[in-house]
């Protein structure tokens, strides 16, 4: 299993920064501007501005194929077409050389038990098996305040379901916000390495690494990254990703 190493960053401005996640869910609703690259959608859903896909345009024109499973923070939330996680995650890799697609399956609102409900189905809309799915769910568990055991048990189903298919899983994590207070803390933020390590999935433990800190990496809610922020997390994930595609 490879895992990402956390740079050293401020803790009093994380800690400020997770405590506004408490004062609004991860895009409660889809966003008019959550990008479209998800199975099913159409050009009609997303905005026509923004950076434009590079590389295949299709999953059937791709040698590999990844699925993105997330919530608002990878559905590409109040951002221009083309400039959510997934799109360019696609971008940096075929930067790299690689003939990729990335599905953006982002829900802006999704809990672990809502993606785990679709999860098959998202699966079902692929024309084959994909090569890889990022993972990226439990955030809005946490600032609902779910019981982590739910969370827990959400995630560890939908990771036996993607290797019982023999899908390579590269998982993003979260961290809990302070005020819900250490014994939440202590239950949710194992959850994701330990399941890491339990399916042999590659990790990447915080999804807004270096970027929450930042307000000029952020939207102006305080809780989405920019397409700044969004270019900084890729530059950090895709890494992982190519190492995850190599095992």
């Amino acid at each position: 299993m490879k895992s990402s190493t956390l740079k050293p960053y401020s803790v009093p401005l994380l800690l400020c920064q997770l405590s506004l996640l408490l004062l609004s869910a991860c895009g409660p609703s889809a966003s008019t501007n959550d990008s479209a690259n998800r199975p099913g959608a159409s050009a009609e859903d997303a905005s026509t501005s923004g950076k434009p896909l590079t590389g295949p345009q299709s999953p059937e024109a791709a040698d590999t194929l990844i699925l993105a499973l997330g919530d608002s923070l990878y559905a590409g939330y109040n951002l221009d077409r083309g400039e959510g996680f997934p799109e360019e995650l696609q971008n940096a890799l075929v930067a790299d050389g690689m003939n990729v697609f990335v599905v953006n399956a982002g829900v802006s609102g999704d809990t672990s038990a809502a993606g785990r409900q679709r999860l098959d189905y998202a699966l079902e809309g692929l024309p084959r098996n994909p090569d890889l799915v990022v993972l990226g769910l439990g955030g809005n568990d946490m600032l609902r305040g779910i019981e982590p055991e739910q969370t827990r048990a959400n995630l560890d189903a939908m990771l036996k379901t993607l290797s019982d298919r023999k899908i390579k899983v590269v998982l993003t994590g979260m961290l809990a916000a302070p005020n819900l207070g250490p014994e939440y803390a202590d239950a949710f933020n194992p959850i994701f390495p330990d399941l890491a390590k339990q399916y042999d999935a590659a990790l990447y433990p915080f999804f807004l690494d270096g970027v929450v800190t930042d307000s000029e990496l952020m939207l102006e809610d305080g809780i989405h990254p920019n397409a700044e922020g969004v270019d900084l997390v890729v530059e950090k994930i895709a890494p992982v990703v190519t190492g995850a595609l190599a095992e």
